[in-house]
């Protein structure tokens, strides 16, 4: 059997030495994955838990149109969430077009003029760097008279505590911690670690509200960080929580008071959640989330399975190949834009969709260098789908990360390093 898997790799341009080694650091991995699958057990379980405490039914698939009015699936689905990321309330719509937008929407709701961000983890994801105002741009919050404040974290990538005391002051209205690395070659924080900090800030300022960015770290951890102290939690429903099968959206859960702020900012004051009609997409909604722990585990592994197999042939990764992992992004650095770019052709060339295509750096919104992405996905933009990404600027890092099945992500790894091998880009006496 295993020797017909093999040609399956062959047909798909996979040569002997590349699976061969792919094949050594898989068994080797044994263990890890077994702890990958029991915590996605535990998530499922949740998950389950909470469709049917609040009474999942067939009539919540049913679409709404028009005002949106009273959508029993719409509401329902939004109590789900609260229920299984431990928050008081939570918004989940189809408007909410990605990420950035969620994060806007929770940080604009939630802040009013005169009233200052900070930042206690050092520069946030490029694409909010124009919704706070570092770099100019029309309707940021500078335009409204909001401030920021920033606080690098240390070189070993733990928390400047002493200058984060001395950032908050009386000014200061919301922290945001961005869970995950971003184009950052800084650690991702696991859920301990934000509580720990929110323990800290609220020591100094209970009244500050803290909003973690979950973005790519959803149902990686047993817990979530509203569990730990946060008031709001933010995320894309194109990334872990809608397994795939969302086809848009975005997610905000935690105090109702924020959640309610940031309905009345997505729709107007005096609708709030009442209106927002759900198209016919409840069902790609609901059968998503419940999914999202068995995808995850999927992309998990394929993180893991990376980080194992490029750090063995020499290159940094992080996570490295033994830590515990606390999102699904997988960074490699290559001090090399060919490289860079090499890797990003082998993902796309894995892909079920656009396969044939070969991706090339742009300039992207929101980013303020060359960009090159990889995806060939069924939902556009979708990275709980097989992607890989990276800036044209030193030190030439991919990020890598989903895959909606665990093999998916092994054979875009090994067609990475295939594309590699191919263009001596990759000591192959290390194979």
């Amino acid at each position: 059997m295993s020797d017909r898997i093999q040609e399956q790799y062959e047909r798909l341009g996979i040569s002997r030495s590349i699976y061969e080694y792919g094949a050594k650091i898989e068994r080797e991995l044994s263990e890890r994955f077994l702890e990958i699958d029991r915590i996605a057990e535990f998530n499922q379980l949740k998950v389950i838990r909470a469709m049917q405490v609040h009474r999942v039914s067939a009539e919540c698939f049913n679409g709404s149109s028009g005002y949106g009015y009273n959508d029993i699936g719409r509401e329902t689905l939004e109590r789900v969430y609260a229920e299984c990321f431990c928050g008081e309330d939570a918004l989940v719509r189809p408007q909410i077009t990605c990420g950035t937008h969620a994060l806007a929407l929770a940080l604009m709701s939630n802040l009013r003029p005169g009233d200052e961000l900070l930042s206690p983890v050092g520069k946030p994801y490029d694409t909010l760097e124009e919704v706070i105002g570092i770099r100019p741009s029309r309707g940021s919050l500078a335009e409204y008279g909001v401030t920021y404040r920033q606080v690098d974290l240390l070189p070993d990538g733990s928390f400047d505590y002493e200058q984060i005391r001395k950032a908050l002051n009386d000014r200061t209205k919301l922290v945001t911690i961005q869970r995950s690395k971003g184009y950052a070659t800084r650690k991702t924080l696991s859920v301990a670690r934000i509580g720990e900090l929110i323990s800290f800030i609220k020591g100094i300022r209970p009244d500050v509200l803290c909003m973690v960015d979950n973005c790519y770290g959803e149902f990686v951890e047993e817990r979530e960080p509203l569990e730990v102290g946060a008031d709001m939690i933010v995320g894309s429903l194109i990334k872990n929580p809608g397994g795939g099968l969302a086809p848009a959206g975005g997610y905000i859960a935690g105090k109702r008071e924020c959640v309610e702020n940031a309905a009345c900012r997505l729709t107007s004051p005096g609708l709030g959640k009442e209106v927002g009609a759900s198209l016919g997409i409840m069902q790609s909604f609901y059968q998503g989330l419940f999914l999202a722990p068995t995808v995850v585990a999927g992309a998990l592994k394929g993180a893991v399975f990376a980080a194992n197999l490029y750090e063995r042939l020499g290159f940094e990764v992080i996570p490295d190949g033994s830590e515990s992992r606390h999102d699904i992004i997988q960074a490699v650095s290559f001090h090399d834009p060919d490289a860079l770019i090499a890797f990003c052709e082998g993902i796309q060339s894995a892909a079920p969709v656009d396969s044939y295509v070969t991706p090339e750096p742009w300039a992207m919104p929101g980013y303020d260098s060359d960009v090159i992405m990889a995806a060939g996905a069924f939902v556009q933009g979708s990275s709980i789908e097989l992607s890989a990404d990276g800036p044209l600027k030193p030190p030439y890092a991919v990020y890598f990360q989903g895959g909606l099945t665990w093999y998916h992500a092994k054979l875009g790894i090994l067609k990475s390093l295939q594309k590699l091998h191919e263009r001596e880009l990759v000591n192959m006496d290390l194979l």
